[in-house]
């Protein structure tokens, strides 16, 4: 592989970018501070403003390194940041890469997240020759494994109580795709979505 660090991606609607310290006003307001956002997640609702300033200002720092991938999400025609992406876990004698997201409520159900995760999708394979990308949800949480699913990731099943989240240990419904099946364009979305 070949880390090159959270570079700018832009698509039709999106610009996905290294967080900057002014963020943190848009990530508390958007999305931190807000139970139902972070309720199947690893992090706790941000309490404060202070807290979030601190959590951007440590994402600043570590987007100096290059094997470092977590982009801010901000709406290209508001400039506003709305939530973030990025690869969580990374195996680099695998080639694998391990994806999540969160987005502010304001903003599901518009497509913004498949969206973002196509991009990632695309760089990853394309500029950073990761072979395998994958990404968990609870199982409580069916519309973030549909967002999985509109991004080209197949669901591989289902890891009995190997996940922990802001609702306690959960079970862990997983995803991924290979290069060669991004490559082929094999289309997992058929019939998938009729599953979760």
């Amino acid at each position: 592989m070949k880390h090159l660090g959270t570079k700018t991606i832009k698509t039709d609607r999106l610009i996905l970018r290294k967080f900057k310290l002014t963020d943190a006003v848009d990530m508390y307001n958007n999305w931190a501070n807000d139970d139902d956002v972070t309720r199947y997640i690893t992090w706790g609702t941000h309490k404060n403003i202070e807290e979030t300033k601190k959590i951007v200002e440590e994402y600043v720092n570590d987007s100096l390194r290059d094997n470092y991938y977590h982009w801010c999400i901000v709406l290209k025609e508001t400039n506003e940041a709305v939530g973030s992406i990025g690869a969580f876990r990374i195996f680099d004698d695998l080639k694998l890469f391990e994806i999540g997201y969160c987005i502010g409520k304001r903003f599901w159900n518009k497509g913004i997240t498949t969206e973002a995760t196509k991009a990632l999708i695309k760089f990853f394979f394309e500029e950073v020759g990761v072979n395998r990308i994958e990404a968990r949800h609870d199982t409580k949480n069916p519309a973030s494994g549909r967002v999985m699913i509109k991004s080209g990731l197949k669901f591989e099943g289902i890891l009995r109580q190997a996940g922990k989240n802001n609702t306690g240990i959960t079970d862990s419904a997983v995803y991924a795709i290979l290069k060669e099946d991004w490559i082929l364009g094999i289309d997992y979305q058929k019939n998938a979505l009729n599953k979760i």
